[in-house]
């Protein structure tokens, strides 16, 4: 996903920069609010992460404009204004969600996340197949095959296995995980996400090589699978 972000705090702008980029979604940044709607049709990002205050102005007054500039962008806000009308008046001027400052960094990726999904089924209705080397998903249909082989799977270890495969080559942390598979009341200190990844392990892994879904000590798990089964047919 591509991602404008637009701040005047050049530390947070840098910080989510690093961050995002991290995360494998492409960013830039701009600081200034006069030139946001011009790098905006520039770029043409599919979200726009915009600061509300710009010092003394309001990024509201931006929106028709930044609107015009990129019609199908997500515009996701950021403020300090923890008030009920503030959020209402941002949602109502046009932006697609609303985040309050101070906020989890974890809240931002779970966001984005959720505004992707929506740009996703906007723009890929008929896209239902996910091919990964020897993996193949089938999201209408709930089936997942190893070399053409289907495989039987719980609705969860399909839940989990299917946002690896979208990630494929991420890194995902447990929270990310507990937030798409589980839901956000999960606890994070849980050992369930273990379980379920001994689980598709045992059911995906290929004999004799490294496990297709690797654990990042510290940091989550990672589905990797293209440079192994090319190693497999070698």
């Amino acid at each position: 996903m591509k991602i404008l972000i637009a701040d005047d705090e050049k530390s947070l702008l840098n910080f989510l920069l690093r961050g995002l980029n991290a995360e494998g979604y492409e960013c830039s940044g701009v600081s200034t609010l006069d030139e946001i709607p011009v790098i905006v049709k520039t770029l043409n990002p599919e979200l726009v992460i915009l600061d509300r205050l710009f010092g003394e102005q309001d990024s509201l007054n931006s929106l028709t404009s930044i609107r015009r500039a990129a019609p199908d962008a997500m515009i996701l806000l950021l403020t300090a204004l923890d008030d009920v009308n503030e959020r209402v008046a941002g949602l109502r001027q046009g932006a697609d969600d609303y985040l309050c400052k101070p906020f989890d960094f974890e809240e931002l990726l779970a966001r984005i996340e959720a505004l992707g999904r929506r740009v996703s089924k906007h723009d890929l209705p008929t896209e239902t197949e996910l091919v990964l080397g020897p993996l193949r998903i089938d999201r209408a249909g709930h089936i997942v095959y190893i070399d053409n082989e289907e495989l039987q799977l719980t609705r969860i270890e399909f839940d989990l296995l299917l946002y690896l495969a979208e990630n494929h080559n991420k890194v995902l942390s447990r929270e990310r995980i507990l937030n798409r598979v589980w839901g956000s009341q999960s606890d994070p200190m849980t050992n369930i996400i273990d379980v379920y990844i001994s689980r598709l392990r045992q059911k995906i892994d290929p004999p004799q090589l490294s496990s297709y879904i690797q654990t990042l000590r510290g940091h989550g798990y990672r589905l990797r699978i293209s440079e192994l089964a090319t190693a497999d047919q070698d």
